[in-house]
């Protein structure tokens, strides 16, 4: 199949941007690189009858690191984002859910913001931002806006993002307690495929190994990404044994629902789920003791 026609347009600022976009109404929509938006016009499942590129957009591209946070805006190549010493060094969780989303091909191309705004519920990057309570900045014509990443993702390829905002940002907390060890991982049918499953996960402990802070969130699961609260108040004030392990992904296996597909059941989904958060608390588990002994 074929999009239906549309026009094109590249503005080369971003005010140019949000004024299109004002313009356009809900007959607009952003293009950066095109790698969920193409597919899905060629599919007849989005229609627009304006493209606005904002691929050369230069005040739409680069990584910025604080003390407290990392901010990555929105036309950042995925690839870029994978190779940044800023991201592996202040934002691990992040660099590692990279390594699993699409192909190099598409890593590429891909945006940071794209994946984002288009909310797959299996996209990695969207899972960290929840795992995380990441915050997405919203433009448009005269008004910007913060939105956290808990009230961002409403359903698949369904966000708060109002038909006349453009998102430029996504800032993303960093952690400064003592120690900090996170862990990703996903099961697709094949290798970068979407996830049937995928999990984040970030802990922090004092010196002591006592458990101060954690996180948790699924994707794949249901119609967004989903952060288990539950597990992060299980987890807090203990000593991240095996049994406070097997404790928390009960309370995973109890939060999800979800539904069955042609992929995979409903009971598949909540088995495997239960048994990736066990890994990545593992994984995270091991990078705590590892720092702590170095």
């Amino acid at each position: 199949m074929k999009a239906a026609a549309f026009d094109y347009i590249r503005p080369d600022t971003l005010e140019a941007v949000l004024e299109a976009l004002d313009r356009a109404g809900d007959e607009g929509r952003i293009i950066a690189g095109g790698q969920t938006l193409v597919p899905m016009m060629a599919m007849r499942l989005v229609k627009a009858e304006l493209l606005i590129d904002i691929n050369h957009i230069q005040t739409l591209t680069g990584i910025d690191t604080s003390a407290e946070s990392l901010s990555i805006r929105a036309c950042t190549r995925q690839a870029e984002a994978a190779a940044s010493k800023e991201i592996i060094n202040n934002l691990p969780l992040l660099a590692k859910a990279l390594e699993h989303v699409g192909h190099t091909q598409t890593r590429n191309r891909g945006t940071v913001g794209g994946s984002v705004a288009n909310a797959d519920p299996s996209a990695e990057i969207p899972i960290v931002a929840r795992c995380l309570d990441a915050k997405i900045t919203a433009l448009k014509k005269g008004s910007e806006r913060q939105i956290c990443a808990g009230n961002f993702f409403y359903s698949a390829m369904d966000t708060a993002l109002e038909d006349t905002e453009c998102l430029t940002e996504i800032r993303f907390p960093i952690w400064n307690e003592e120690v900090v060890g996170s862990g990703f991982h996903e099961v697709s049918i094949r290798n970068s495929d979407y996830a049937l499953v995928a999990v984040a996960a970030q802990l922090a402990t004092d010196s002591g190994g006592i458990c101060t802070r954690a996180a948790v969130a699924v994707g794949g699961c249901a119609p967004a990404a989903v952060k288990i609260d539950a597990v992060g108040k299980a987890l807090v004030g203990r000593p991240l044994s095996d049994t406070d392990f097997d404790e928390a992904c009960g309370l995973v296996v109890e939060a999800l629902d979800p539904d069955t597909d042609v992929h995979a059941t409903a009971e598949y989904r909540q088995r495997v789920a239960g048994r990736i958060v066990r890994r990545v608390l593992e994984e995270a588990r091991a990078e705590v003791y590892e720092a702590r002994n170095e």
